[in-house]
C-alpha cells in the first residue's frame, strides 16, 4: 500500500499546486490515501471551511495541522464537523476537534492517522510522547497502519518522536520547518520517517513568504503584515510503501515537483 503525505500547503500557491497535479500524482504512483498539512492554507495562516471543502475535493482524505490551526476564529465553529481535520492531539482536554482518526482509503482499507505538536520553542502543550502512546493505543485494535504528523521546530525532537514509536507505528512524519530535509529511512522495527516533508507552495520566497517582507522584518526587528508569494510553486511530500500484512513501511521516497507558469 502507498501513501502519500504533503508537506505544508500554504496560501492560494499550495492549493492551486494541489489542484493541478495532485490527481497525476495519485495515479501515476497508485496512491491509496493521501494526508495533507493544512494550518497555512488560508493566506499562509490558519484554514477557513471554503478552504477544506476545496482541499477534500481535491481528493485529499485526511488534514492535519499544528501551531497555526487557530489563527482563523472561525475554525472553532466548524472543526467538530470534520472527522478527518485533525488539530494536535496533546492540546489540553476540552480543546475542540480531534487528535486521531481511523480514514478509509480509497481502496477501502482502514489507516489511523495521530496529529501530535512539540513543545520546543513551541507552546507548552501536553507531552507529545505519552499522548501519542495514549492515541496509538485507541487505534491499534482497529488497524495496523497507523501514520503520525510530529508538528515540531526542533529536529531534535522529531527524531526523538521517531526512535520512541519505532516499530509501533508504519511512519513519523515531520512538518513545521517548511524545508525539506534529506534523511528519509526506515527505522531498524520498520517505521518510516523523515524529519520535514516539505512545504507546498511558492520557493521564490522565504518559507512560503515574500523575501522582501522577511528580510525587512529581520533588518529592522519591526513586525509587519506576511503575504504569501507566488512565484516558482512547488509539490513536496513523502510516498510511504507499507506492508499492509503487519503495518511496517518497507520504502520511503520523497517528492518534489514543479509547476510550470
Amino acid at each position: 500500500m502507498k501513501i502519500l503525505f504533503i508537506g505544508d500547503i500554504v496560501g492560494k500557491p499550495g492549493r492551486k499546486a494541489v489542484n493541478q497535479i495532485l490527481s497525476d500524482i495519485v495515479c501515476r504512483h497508485e496512491i491509496e490515501l493521501v494526508i495533507a498539512n493544512c494550518e497555512n492554507a488560508a493566506g499562509g495562516f490558519g484554514v477557513t471551511r471554503d478552504i477544506i471543502e476545496e482541499l477534500y475535493k481535491n481528493n485529499i482524505n485526511v488534514l492535519t495541522s499544528g501551531n497555526h490551526i487557530w489563527d482563523k476564529k472561525e475554525v472553532g465553529e466548524f472543526i467538530q464537523d470534520y472527522e478527518t481535520l485533525l488539530r494536535p492531539a496533546n492540546y489540553p482536554e476540552g480543546v475542540p476537534g480531534r487528535g486521531s482518526v481511523l480514514a478509509r482509503s480509497f481502496l477501502g482499507n482502514t489507516i489511523g492517522v495521530i496529529n501530535l505538536m512539540g513543545r520546543i520553542f513551541m507552546q507548552p502543550l501536553d507531552c507529545p510522547f505519552r499522548v501519542a502512546e495514549r492515541e496509538i493505543e485507541k487505534l491499534r485494535g482497529k488497524t495496523s497502519i497507523i501514520i503520525v504528523d510530529i508538528h515540531a521546530e526542533a529536529t531534535s525532537e522529531k527524531q526523538a518522536v521517531g526512535w520512541f514509536l519505532d516499530g509501533r507505528v508504519s511512519a513519523v512524519l515531520g512538518t513545521h520547518t517548511h524545508v525539506q530535509t534529506a534523511d528519509e529511512k526506515i527505522l531498524p522495527c520498520g517505521t518510516a520517517y523523515i524529519t520535514d516533508a516539505g512545504m507546498t507552495g511558492s520557493f521564490d520566497s522565504v518559507i512560503g513568504i515574500k523575501k522582501d517582507i522577511i528580510l525587512k522584518r529581520f533588518l529592522t526587528g519591526i513586525p509587519n503584515k506576511f503575504d504569501v508569494a507566488t512565484r516558482d510553486r512547488r509539490l513536496q511530500g513523502v510516498i510511504i510503501d507499507i506492508d499492509e500484512s503487519c503495518g511496517k513501511s518497507v520504502g520511503i521516497e520523497r517528492l518534489s515537483v514543479q509547476l510550470e507558469g
